[in-house]
C-alpha cells in the first residue's frame, strides 16, 4: 500500500479502507470505487495466551496486546467491535505495535508502545510472554495455549451482523484522481471487477464482497466512525464525500 500513497506509483488498485480515509484527510488524490475485493469477519482477529486461564472480553483491559500497525485496518474493526458490543474501554487496553502507517502524514497516537519484532511472529511474542493478545488474521490454528477472545467468533460475527447489517470490509478498489476523471476508464474497470465477482464462488452465507454505495454504506459508516473513535482520523467523514459523481453511481 505504501507506493500507491507515498509515491503515487499506481494508477489503480486495492486499498485497506483505514488507509483510504486517512490519505483522503491528508490530501492524496486517490478516489474511492465502491467495490470491496476483501472483506470477513472480524471476531476471530484477537487471540490471548490462555495458560493463566480464560478471560473475557471486558478482561483485556489493562492487559498488553500486539497489533502490526494500530492504523491497521483489522485492528480499528476489532477494536470498535469490543467497544460496541463487549463494553471494553479500548483506551485502557496497552496497545504495542511494530510497523509503522503507511500514509506518512499520520502519527501514532502517544500512548503506544513500540517493538521489534526480532524475527519472530506476533504469536510467538505472545508466547515468550510478551503480550497477552495479539490481533492476527484469525483464530491461530492447532495451538492449545491461544484462544479467541471473543467465544465462537464466527457465531458472534453473524449474530452481530444479523442484528446491526454491518459486512466489516477490509479492501476496497482505488483509482488516481486523474483516472477517476475519465469515465469511461472508471466505468470499464468497475464492469471488469463485477465480471470478476460473477465468476467466483458464491457466497456461502454473507456476502463480504459489496458493490455499489448503498449495499456499503451501513459498512463505510461504522469503519469511519470506528477510525475517527481511535483517532485514526481527524474528523468525521460522510460516506458520500469518500466518492466522486460518477463513482457513486457505480452499481447503482
Amino acid at each position: 500500500f505504501k507506493p500507491m500513497v507515498r509515491e503515487g506509483k499506481f494508477d489503480a488498485g486495492e486499498l485497506a479502507i483505514v488507509t483510504f480515509l486517512q490519505a483522503k484527510c491528508h490530501g492524496k488524490p486517490l478516489t474511492l470505487l465502491p467495490a470491496t475485493m476483501v472483506g470477513r469477519w472480524q471476531h476471530a482477529c484477537i487471540n490471548y495466551d490462555c495458560r493463566n486461564g480464560d478471560i473475557t472480553p471486558k478482561q483485556i483491559e489493562g492487559k498488553r496486546v500486539g497489533v502490526r500497525a494500530y492504523s491497521q485496518t483489522t485492528g480499528v474493526w476489532v477494536r470498535g467491535i469490543l467497544g460496541d458490543e463487549y463494553g471494553v474501554d479500548i483506551k485502557k487496553v496497552k496497545w504495542a505495535t511494530y510497523e509503522e502507517p503507511h500514509v506518512a502524514e499520520y502519527k501514532d497516537p502517544a500512548f503506544l508502545e513500540k517493538f521489534d519484532l526480532a524475527g519472530k511472529s506476533l504469536e510467538q511474542l505472545m508466547f515468550d510472554g510478551r503480550f497477552d493478545g495479539v490481533i492476527v488474521g484469525g483464530p491461530i490454528p492447532n495451538e492449545p495455549r491461544a484462544k479467541t477472545l471473543i467465544p465462537e467468533p464466527d457465531k458472534a460475527a453473524a449474530d452481530w451482523n444479523r442484528r446491526t447489517g454491518i459486512v466489516p470490509v477490509n479492501h476496497l478498489f482505488v483509482v488516481s484522481d486523474e483516472v477517476a476523471k475519465r469515465t469511461d476508464v472508471v466505468q470499464e474497470i468497475f464492469r471488469m471487477l463485477v465480471e470478476t465477482k460473477k465468476a467466483a464462488p458464491p457466497p456461502k452465507s454473507v456476502d463480504f464482497l459489496l458493490y455499489g454505495v448503498e449495499p456499503l454504506r451501513k459498512s463505510l459508516e461504522t469503519i469511519i466512525r470506528y477510525s475517527y473513535e481511535q483517532q485514526m482520523i481527524p474528523r468525521m467523514m460522510t460516506v458520500d464525500e469518500l466518492f466522486t459523481p460518477v463513482t457513486k453511481k457505480l452499481g447503482a
